[in-house]
């Protein structure tokens, strides 16, 4: 036994060696990327936005069937109405995330109506723009019922055909504000903070089960109208994100396998900052970056 846990500890460096040698040769050479025409894709909050765009994204890649949840109906009909125009079959239903009954009911609904679903991708958000004390408590648990409580429903939903299959893939649309909070958007940070804490518990209880995967995308700024009105202090330092380019890295980062995903890439050197600058260094990156007061412009959603 103890000559068992010496090998283990002596081999547990050269395992971690291999795996960043891997992950750098990986990042040179062309990624293979995995076949999707077999998927039938459910995306959340799918009539706009970046939903809308990992739609187009799913169809141009192949995938067999698209399925769209949101919360307008007009929204969702302008959408699936332009995937069937790409060629790929596509359904949408009313669902509200937030409300457990309703995605449960709604799940079954798609499984009868459409089949089983292969690729789930939580992207349903809402985002206030308040600080706390200006925030209306209704609007802040609806943040939280949407952008955290909803994905625990739909994994409930979706996630034990999976396993049956051997088949499935679960992503998350989360934001870099998961690990770095700005003020102004509180409601916004805490959901996605324990939304991403939910999706690195999901991926770490996914090693043992073959065929299910996981997928965590942490954004920067996207200019889409959820952030309407946020405002940087060096736009041309950190421009905001293109939505079409947040859909088509997931979808690239689905076909890798690839656990999580910052976008941009510069945002590791953010993560790296947090781990080693004190407090009051961080709170001046803030104030010179703009991220202090990017909030008190904000309009939102019109």
């Amino acid at each position: 036994m103890i000559w068992k846990r010496l090998g283990a500890l002596l081999l547990f460096p050269v395992q971690m060696v291999y795996l960043v040698v891997k992950a750098a040769v990986c990042l040179v050479l062309p990624p293979k990327l995995r076949d999707l025409s077999r998927e039938n894709v459910l995306v959340t909050g799918g009539g706009r936005g970046i939903g809308r765009h990992l739609a187009r994204e799913f169809a141009r890649r192949g995938v067999k069937k698209i399925i769209l949840w949101g919360r307008t109906e007009k929204c969702l009909k302008e959408t699936t109405e332009e995937i069937r125009m790409m060629g790929t079959e596509c359904h949408y239903f009313i669902c509200d995330v937030g409300n457990r009954e309703e995605v449960y009911r709604q799940a079954k609904a798609v499984r009868e109506k459409v089949g089983d679903i292969t690729i789930l991708v939580n992207n349903a958000a809402v985002v206030h723009g308040k600080s706390l004390m200006d925030s209306d408590d209704d609007a802040l648990l609806k943040s939280q019922h949407i952008n955290t409580l909803g994905q625990f429903w739909t994994t409930k939903a979706f996630l034990p055909r999976m396993l049956e299959l051997q088949n499935g893939h679960i992503v998350c649309l989360n934001s870099v504000l998961a690990l770095s909070a700005i003020p102004g958007a509180i409601d916004y940070c805490t959901s996605k903070a324990s939304s991403f804490a939910f999706m690195e518990s999901l991926t770490l209880g996914l090693l043992d089960c073959p065929g299910v995967n996981a997928t965590t995308v942490l954004p920067f700024h996207t200019s889409t109208e959820m952030f309407q009105g946020m405002r940087i202090r060096f736009p041309s330092l950190f421009p905001p994100l293109k939505p079409e380019t947040v859909a088509r890295r997931t979808v690239e980062a689905v076909q890798m396998n690839q656990a999580f995903l910052l976008l941009p890439w510069t945002m590791h050197l953010l993560v790296i900052l947090k781990s080693i600058l004190p407090q009051a260094a961080l709170e001046e990156i803030h104030k010179f970056s703009g991220s202090y007061t990017c909030m008190n412009t904000f309009k939102g959603r019109t």
